[in-house]
């Protein structure tokens, strides 16, 4: 046990003298070689602690990077919706404009006066084929007044006519029909509605009339409601030719899926029958 001891006291008083030692010997610099040991390992720290900081700097700075990419991004896609919006609202309002240069293009050759109107609403029920007009009695629409667009008839004004509204009959309706002329064949009769496909069916024309596919169909004015010299349609198809059982389908020349502004007709035209009495 003593022996022990007296091994540690020596050993310590060794540690000792070559501590002093050290603090004593000087290095190339002028400071003693302790210094130089203590300095080199607070460096090996400082170095360890810097690395470590720098990669934290760096992601943190990473991280604020990232979202500020997000929020750029953000305002970006919020400001590209903005521009989408208003493309479709300009190219909503060119729409608007060319339909009212079509009909403004179209009034000079109507030899009836007439009123633009915006079509404001459709008619879902079944089997019928109608849309409502912004003008109604105080602008003198009635019943029975023809309705036209840029591409050519669309329809008649039915009851109810309310003052501010009317409700118009699409030329497609199964009740509605239009007196008509072949252009080329110079043949009369009826465009009738209620194709299930939208097309028009001709009618009460004369067996014998040499109608053909691509034929013009324009209204003829003898029913007394459409004015004569509109555009109707195209012959679409004829079976049975020369036969009693012959069917004429006609391709109406206005796109009924979507109407925007339309023309009243507000005189109708005079029949043979009126001209004589």
């Amino acid at each position: 046990m003593t022996d022990r001891r007296t091994l540690t006291l020596l050993v310590t008083l060794c540690v000792g003298q070559v501590l002093l030692i050290s603090a004593q010997v000087q290095s190339r610099e002028g400071l003693s070689l302790f210094q130089v040991a203590a300095f080199d390992a607070f460096a090996g720290v400082q170095r360890v602690t810097g690395g470590v900081t720098d990669t934290i700097r760096g992601i943190w700075g990473s991280y604020f990077g990232l979202r500020g990419v997000a929020r750029e991004n953000a305002a970006l896609r919020t400001q590209l919706l903005e521009m989408a919006a208003e493309l479709q609202q300009q190219r909503a309002i060119a729409a608007q404009t060319r339909a009212l240069e079509d009909l403004l293009g179209l009034e000079p050759q109507v030899s009836v006066s007439t009123l633009a109107a915006r079509v404001i609403a459709g008619n879902v029920s079944p089997g019928t084929l109608t849309v409502a007009i912004d003008r109604g009695t105080a602008d003198g629409v009635e019943p029975d007044m023809a309705v036209l667009g840029a591409a050519g008839v669309v329809g008649r004004v039915i009851s109810p006519v309310a003052r501010g509204a009317a409700t118009v009959q699409l030329l497609i309706d199964s009740n509605a029909a239009v007196a008509v002329v072949f252009e080329r064949s110079k043949a009369g009769g009826l465009a009738v509605g209620g194709a299930a496909d939208g097309a028009l069916v001709g009618e009460f024309v004369p067996s014998l009339a040499d109608v053909q596919v691509g034929e013009t169909v324009m209204t003829s004015g003898q029913d007394g409601i459409y004015p004569a010299g509109f555009l109707v349609g195209t012959v679409e198809r004829v079976t049975g030719a020369g036969t009693p059982n012959r069917t004429i389908r006609i391709r109406p020349a206005t796109d009924f899926s979507y109407l925007e502004i339309v023309l009243v007709a507000l005189t109708r035209p005079q029949t043979a029958t009126e001209g004589g009495s």
